[in-house]
């Protein structure tokens, strides 16, 4: 499906501080008006450097190839406004789920204003780390997630597959480009979670985006195969293991744990994989008992999984005689195992885990929020000026579970041939040492067999799960390496 924006340039249009560029009521969800778009002056603190910025809040009407309206998508930008830089960077970014906003990488790690907590106290306070001062942001919640609707009439499963949702993603990087003005800036998209499978199937229709780079958080690498899906999971039980003193560390740290972990899995384990059945007992019983001092978990249980070893049997026995199970999404988290059975995915307690954070000075900045609403509806209404119908949605599991996923390929290969094509095309991936949901190891496994050359690659490794940046030192260890990413 062709899909084609409306929003013109024109729209875009400066305000006074603390004002909207548009001041408007909630605007239902129809095409028979025009897009709504909010602009409001700010000023903040990043990186020690005082900025003075503009946040543009902007629907993008979409089209099928006969010109019917098919969808409204919404767009949070931050653009700085005390410097004129020819080669300012503009830097896209998106979440994953499918079905998610990108309220993470929005409100948690890169935008100026960051969400304290997901409960009732939550407020929007300074984010110090936000990476405005070095690139311009903007923030794309797809249809179905935030404010980003199918017009009503619609059917929402034209976007909700690999490649409707790529079209319609890019599409939306596009327009905002010229409706800005920004056609000759660099310009980099990231990725995190299923966000870096909709990065590689951007790039697969991308030519003319004409990328600078790439940044992929907690990539989705899926191997396939009857012993590659093992291999890659095995480096980050070791891990997870570790940070619960489950093995013997010898003094090591987690790093050296994970990399002596890597090597035995493509090495000896691979090996006997590969062997099946003709692997003789008495070697199996060695490797048994090497991966039982690896991931802490008993011999005779991984010889009962014939070697094999899935993530529930990981997660649901690593902490068993404490009756605890681990999180995915971060192996720190645990949970008991006679607690209350909840819908995926709440019932993985790494979902929204925290490392506790260290004494500081507190928070500055807290914004005041609009009586009978949350903090995120509060900060877009009452700061941000826009008026719409909607409710923002944060996380759409209907989406999710309308998802097409194409057949599941891995299409990190899509990457890998962009590169090789543009010597000058860089990739940034960040991984955390505990995320058994996306494991650092499958990762660079499926970077490796995409063909990514490492001349043009830069890989972070973090202490910490999918979401690397919920952990205060990371997250300013990661602001500053996306920093130098986007300005080399």
């Amino acid at each position: 499906m062709m899909l084609r924006a409306l929003l013109m340039a024109g729209a875009v249009l400066a305000a006074a501080p603390g004002t909207a560029a548009l001041a408007q009521p909630a605007a239902p969800l129809t095409a028979s008006r025009a897009p709504v778009v909010a602009v409001t002056q700010h000023s903040g603190v990043f990186h020690g450097q005082k900025v003075a910025y503009k946040a543009i809040v902007a629907e993008t009407f979409l089209t099928d190839e006969k010109g019917a309206p098919t969808g409204s998508v919404v767009t949070t930008s931050y653009v700085r406004t005390d410097k004129k830089d020819a080669g300012r960077p503009v830097l896209f970014l998106f979440n994953g789920g499918p079905g998610a906003s990108t309220t993470p990488l929005h409100f948690g790690a890169f935008g100026p204003k960051k969400r304290t907590e997901d409960g009732p106290n939550q407020v929007m306070v300074d984010n110090p780390d936000s990476i405005l001062d070095a690139t311009d942001l903007v923030f794309i919640d797809p249809i179905g997630t935030g404010y980003s609707r199918p017009f009503p009439g619609v059917d929402g499963k034209i976007f909700w597959s690999r490649t409707g949702d790529a079209q319609e993603v890019k599409t939306v990087m596009l327009d905002w480009l010229k409706a800005n003005g920004r056609e000759a800036s660099p310009r980099y998209m990231l990725g995190q979670s299923y966000g870096t499978t909709r990065a590689a199937m951007i790039t697969k229709i991308g030519d003319d985006l004409k990328l600078d780079g790439i940044l992929l958080f907690a990539l989705v690498g899926n191997p396939s195969g009857r012993e590659m899906p093992y291999v890659t999971s095995l480096p980050t039980f070791a891990t997870t293991a570790w940070y619960h003193q489950k093995m013997d560390r010898a003094g090591r740290s987690v790093q050296q744990v994970h990399d002596e972990a890597v090597e035995f899995a493509r090495t000896e384990y691979v090996n006997a994989l590969i062997q099946g059945a003709s692997l003789p007992a008495e070697r199996k019983r060695q490797i048994a008992e090497k991966m039982s001092a690896l991931i802490g978990l008993p011999a005779d249980f991984i010889l009962s999984k014939d070697l094999r070893l899935r993530r529930e049997d990981f997660m649901f026995n690593l902490l068993k005689d404490q009756g605890l199970r681990t999180g995915q999404l971060d192996g720190r988290a645990t949970a008991r195992l006679d607690a209350p059975a909840k819908r995926p995915p709440y019932d993985d307690p790494g979902m929204n885990y925290a490392a506790p954070r260290p004494p500081g000075p507190a928070p500055t900045g807290a914004l005041k929020i609009a009586e009978g609403m949350n903090a995120l509806e509060s900060y877009y209404r009452r700061d941000l000026k826009f008026r719409t119908a909607e409710t923002y949605n944060s996380l759409n599991l209907d989406v999710n579970s309308a998802w097409d996923y194409e057949g599941m390929a891995d299409v990190n290969g899509y990457i890998g041939k962009a590169m090789q094509a543009n010597p000058k095309l860089r990739l940034f991936w960040a991984a955390g040492y505990y995320d058994i949901t996306t494991p650092p190891y499958g990762a660079r496994y499926a970077l490796d067999q995409a063909g990514v050359p490492s001349a043009q690659l830069t890989a972070a490794f973090f202490d910490g799960g999918h979401s690397v940046f919920t952990d205060p030192a990371n997250h300013t260890a990661l602001s500053e390496a996306v920093r130098k990413f986007v300005r080399p």
